[in-house]
């Protein structure tokens, strides 16, 4: 198994932050959720994005991306930042029909005092619009997808 990464920056917003002054839990999940879209869905006409950027996702494409399963390990309070967070992504597994999206949110690379923030994993299910029915992954995606397999996150406070 690899240990390549995709780094995606993803910038916080002044209301990402709670009444604690940090980005609030639910924005987690919302930042991550952003670092997955520019990682794994086709960008718009005249967008960059990574090779790994292979699904129509949608109803208009008769492919739906459902989550199965989130887990976050919170390890510091993200303060607000005017750098972008480094969000880290790889997959843990390529199954069937799902995948298991591994993630570390960094700050920003170049910190005076690097921080490791958050852990977390995604179990997406691609699924047939029209049907619910699960949908393999197709050769294309496994093809963009594979170099980025490596080992799955084991959390440290359960």
């Amino acid at each position: 198994m690899t240990s390549e990464r995709l780094h995606i920056p993803i910038q916080l917003r002044w209301g990402d932050l709670d009444a604690f002054n940090h980005v609030n839990n639910t924005s987690m999940l919302k930042l991550l959720e952003e670092a997955r879209v520019r990682a794994f869905w086709k960008p718009a006409p005249g967008e960059q994005a990574p090779s790994t950027a292979v699904l129509d996702s949608g109803i208009a494409h008769g492919l739906l991306t459902l989550i199965a399963r989130q887990e976050i390990e919170y390890l510091a309070p993200v303060p607000y930042q005017r750098h972008p967070l480094d969000v880290q992504l790889w997959f843990g597994k390529l199954g069937g029909s799902s995948i298991e999206v591994c993630y570390e949110v960094h700050d920003h690379p170049g910190s005076a005092e690097p921080m490791l923030y958050a852990r977390a994993t995604t179990v997406i299910v691609l699924v047939d619009a029209a049907t619910g029915r699960p949908v393999r992954l197709s050769a294309e995606m496994r093809a963009a997808w594979e170099p980025l397999v490596g080992e799955p996150l084991a959390y440290h406070r359960r």
